[in-house]
């Protein structure tokens, strides 16, 4: 047993004209159900390009913020490479580290050794699901002069991310196949709707 901690998820994407089907589906087998909006900034390790001349895949940090609550703090976490699809061939399922920030979470990066790639600012609605989390999402652009976020065009892409809430210790009380089984039965609820898929990234 490794002591990593993993998310184990599967993604999915459609377009607008599908939003009222696939929201009155998702929200019929959902615990509950609220708007979000959230803004996330990527890290690099400043010697990321230096790691990838030899060839690793340099591990990226994000800083996440609620922007639906104010209150909120900022999380920082990364992932690691997914695991392989000859062991996980049905969801993605890769380690996962998370630490809840107080303060200035991008002077903190900084201070790590790592150098901003880019923001994303994401906004659509959250749903609970047992343990797990499914959110529904465009990804907004971000004004290069106000550094706020340009709301969304009306036929951007919608993406889906059936994940696990919290990161999972693979145990006996919590084996990961328990988080696999519940994201694979979004998956078949889904089914016909909208098509939900392991990627690796």
């Amino acid at each position: 047993m490794s002591s990593h901690s993993y998310e184990v998820a599967l993604f999915g994407e459609f377009f607008s004209q599908d939003l009222k089907p696939i929201l009155n589906r998702i929200t019929l087998h959902s615990e509950s159900s609220q708007p979000f909006q959230s803004r996330e900034i990527v890290f690099e390790p400043l010697d990321a390009q230096l790691q990838r001349d030899s060839g690793n895949e340099p591990i990226l940090l994000r800083a996440k913020k609620e922007l639906s609550d104010p209150k909120a703090p900022w999380e920082l976490f990364s992932y690691l490479k997914p695991e392989s699809v000859r062991v996980h061939p049905e969801a993605t399922v890769r380690p996962w580290a998370t630490c809840q920030v107080v303060g200035d979470a991008l002077s903190f990066a900084a201070a790590l050794g790592h150098a901003r790639r880019s923001q994303i600012y994401k906004r659509g609605y959250a749903f609970r699901r047992g343990s797990l989390l499914i959110l529904m999402f465009q990804q907004e652009q971000v004004d290069p002069k106000t550094q706020l976020p340009i709301p969304a065009h009306a036929d951007t892409l919608w993406e889906v991310e059936v994940k696990t809430a919290n990161p999972i210790r693979n145990t006996q009380e919590t084996p990961l196949s328990h988080a696999i089984d519940a994201v694979l039965e979004v998956q078949l609820l889904m089914k016909g709707l909208l098509d939900l898929r392991r990627q690796d990234v």
